[in-house]
This record gives structure tokens, sequence and C-alpha cells, in this order.
């Protein structure tokens, strides 16, 4: 391939690697570093020492500001020296990264220098709340123990956070709680999916209006449909809630969305009903590419409905199921509002997928390290589920014959 080639596709090869492979890379950056947002010597990632110049700053400031409304209190002459000593100490320190903002690389001189600092003040500070009743007797000890947190240590933690996953029992149970929704729903959606596509094959009256009613599920939103699922499955008040209680599915109402079984079979419930159009609109287009003559032969040779159905029907429509039972269970692997909206992972994390998950760890505790752990699981599995699916069913989808 020439030079001309490639400059057509480089374009899409740009979007790709920006918008796919990038944050793949990024994520999996992630997964080296212990990188917690609530954590401001873990806010970064850190392969080397860094000093966080603006917290020192800040630090220094108020521990002189303190020491100076403090220093009427302080009687002993000796001790007032050693305040002004020690503010002598900040000032200067202060001045060895003047202009310098933010987080920067630190030298093992300027560290020890402020290691010092820090225990000449922790001790001084003991010392005068040992000796006389000071105003900020209370702030002083976390406010000194800042300059050291100034320092930021590496926060490099290599392949530790995978070592994490294999103790972790809320990624089995995530894990488990995925695993089964996608199983369950994607099996309900392809057999509903594939009754509905066949009924919509067939020529009948009003064929358009059916085929578009048909799709309306599919096209609601996503979490407005797990919304108005909250509702129905309402123990209180939700009409589906208290037909299932009235026909014997459940005991009571209120076991759809606040028992474990009940609120999954809920979800999965909600999912099938969503969804099934849209596997039956993929089974539908290859079912159109099926041609007519085909059954008339089977028919000549005396072959029944059922035959026709088992001998050439899913045969023909080997590949259009391999592609709707893909995309179909990527999706559902990867399943997130409807589960947010609709049960938030509850009752007691018996809902909780690994996306849900990933995305209370990243974001209700800001630990990005692990989630994006989580998240390259996830991945993984989605890899692994595209390889298995394309290997053992064994339809080649490039194939025009």
């Amino acid at each position: 391939m020439g030079v001309k080639e490639w400059l057509f596709i480089l374009p899409t090869v740009l979007i790709i690697g920006i918008f796919s492979l990038w944050p793949v890379l990024q994520s999996f950056t992630y997964t080296f570093f212990d990188y917690r947002l609530n954590d401001q010597q873990k806010a970064g990632l850190y392969l080397s020492e860094r000093f966080n110049v603006s917290l020192f700053n800040e630090t220094q400031m108020y521990v002189a500001m303190f020491l100076d409304e403090d220093l009427p209190n302080i009687k002993n002459e000796e001790d007032r020296k050693l305040v002004s000593e020690l503010k002598n100490k900040l000032v200067n320190a202060d001045s060895d990264f003047s202009n310098q903002k933010g987080v920067i690389k630190i030298s093992k001189q300027q560290r020890v220098k402020i290691e010092n600092l820090q225990k000449d003040a922790k001790e001084l500070i003991t010392t005068l709340n040992e000796r006389y009743k000071l105003i900020h007797k209370d702030d002083f000890p976390a406010l000194v123990d800042d300059l050291k947190n100034s320092i930021i240590p590496s926060n490099f933690i290599g392949i530790k956070g995978y070592k994490q996953v294999f103790t972790d029992k809320r990624i089995g149970t995530a894990l488990w709680n995925t695993s089964f929704f996608t199983v369950i729903s994607v099996f309900c959606e392809l057999v509903l999916g594939l009754g509905l596509a066949l009924v919509l094959n067939k020529t009948i009256f009003g064929q358009g209006m059916i085929r578009t009613a048909s799709l309306i599920p599919w096209a609601i939103p996503t979490a407005v449909a797990a919304l108005m699922w909250s509702y129905l499955f309402n123990g209180s008040s939700g009409i589906v809630a208290h037909f299932f209680e009235a026909i014997g599915l459940v005991d009571k109402s209120q076991d759809l969305l606040l028992s474990g079984p009940g609120a999954m079979a809920s979800t999965i419930l909600a999912d099938v009903w969503k969804t099934t159009p849209y596997m039956a609109l993929l089974l539908l287009a290859g079912l159109q590419n099926i041609s007519h003559s085909l059954y008339e032969a089977a028919s000549i040779d005396g072959a029944s409905k059922v035959q026709s159905f088992f001998k050439v029907t899913l045969p023909l429509l080997k590949p259009s199921i391999l592609v709707a039972l893909l995309f179909r269970t990527l999706d559902a692997f990867r399943v997130f509002d409807l589960v947010f909206v609709l049960t938030g992972g509850g009752p007691g994390g018996e809902t909780e997928t690994m996306s849900i998950y990933a995305y209370k760890v990243m974001f209700g505790q800001t630990n990005f390290g692990y989630g994006s752990i989580i998240v390259m699981i996830m991945f993984l599995c989605v890899a692994f589920i595209a390889i298995l699916f394309v290997k053992f069913l064994g339809a080649n989808l490039m194939e025009k014959n």
C-alpha cells in the first residue's frame, strides 16, 4: 500500500486512535497507580517523589501566622527565641520554592530539609503546648504534619492492584451478577426476538404499522424506561408488582425490588421488554435475505413447517444470529443505566454489575486506580466473549456466499 492509500485512511485511523485506543491506554495506565482524587498525595500519577509547593506555602503561612497570634502567651525568652528561629526557617524554606507552583520534582537535599523542618516544628509545638495555654493548641499538630505531607511519595504500585482483585469478594459478586443477567436476558431476547421476527416477516395487513409499533420499547431511552418500570414494580403502588402478587409469582409486592432475586428478575424483565425489538430487527434483516424459493423446494420435497424452520431458516440465519447475539451480549455485559436507575445495584449488592461497581469506586470513592482495574477486567471479559462467539459459532461474517 502506497503513501496515497494511507492518506485516505489516515482520518479514520486518527479518529479511532483518539476516541477508542487512547481512553483504553489511559485507563490501562491508571491501573498501575494508587490514583485517588480524595487524597492530595495520590491525586496524580507519580513515578518518583514530588513536592506540593502550593500546600507547603499555605501551611507555612498559617504556622507562622498562628505562632504570631500565640506569641504573647509565650513568656519564656528562650521559647520566644525558638519561635523566631522556626519562623525564619519557614521563610527560608519558602524562598527555596519562590516562583514555583503546583506539584514539582524535589531533590534529596530539599526533601531532607523539609523533613528536618517539620521535625523541629513538631518538637517545638509539642513543648509549647505542654508549657503554655495556646490559642491554636488543637490546630497546630495537624497543621505541622501538613509540612511533611507536602512531600508526595510515588504512588506507582505496579501489579499490586491486580492482586487485590483476587481478594475482593465484591468483584466476584459483581461478575456473577453481570454474567447471570447477561445469559438470562440475552437468551430470553433471542427466543422472543426470533418469534417476533418470524411474525414481522409475514405478509399481513398493516405490516408497516406493526413493525413500527414493535420498535417503540427499543426507541425509548433506557433511563426513561427504567424509571417507568420502577413505578410499575413499586411495592406500594406498582400495578405490575400487585399483579405478580395476585397470580402468586411473589409472596409480597414489595419483594420485586426489595429482595435480591426479585430485584434481579425485575431488572431482567425490564431489559427483555426494551431490547427484544432490537434483537427482532437484526433477525428480521437476516430472514428477508432468505429466498422464498428455498421454502418452496423444501415443501415440494415434503418438508413440514417445523422441518423447514430447522433445516432452512436456522442454518441460513446463523450469521444474523451471531451478529445479534454478539451485539446484545456485549451490550448486556456492559449494562449500567438500566440497573443504576432501577435498583442502583441493590438491595445489598444483589444486582450490582461490573459497570455499577466500577462507577461506585471511580466516582463515589474517586479511586480511579482500582476503578480502572475493574474496567480492564470488563474489557478482557468483553474481548473474550467476542472471540468465543466468532470462534465457536463458526460463522464467517465476511463471507459473501
